[in-house]
């Protein structure tokens, strides 16, 4: 990861497969934080989060949210 030589604080690491995830842990090598995001869901956050990466995002609480009609009416 080229990105290491800058001495990042973090790195997100986006819709990466896992051996990609993994390989990543490994060279960062708890130099950086790393976050790894996208395509997260139950059935994959614990093989996600066994790669060794920090942080684990989950989109679903925004894109998948069940909307509501509200309204304020003021009078």
């Amino acid at each position: 990861m080229r990105s290491l030589a800058h001495r990042p604080d973090g790195i997100l690491l986006d819709n990466m497969p896992l051996t990609d995830l993994r390989q990543a842990a490994a060279m960062a090598a708890g130099e950086v934080t790393l976050e790894a995001s996208g395509n997260v869901r139950l059935e994959t956050i614990r093989d996600i989060a066994a790669t060794g990466v920090d942080f684990i995002s989950v989109g679903a609480i925004t894109h998948s949210a069940r909307r509501i009609d509200m309204g304020l009416d003021a009078a």
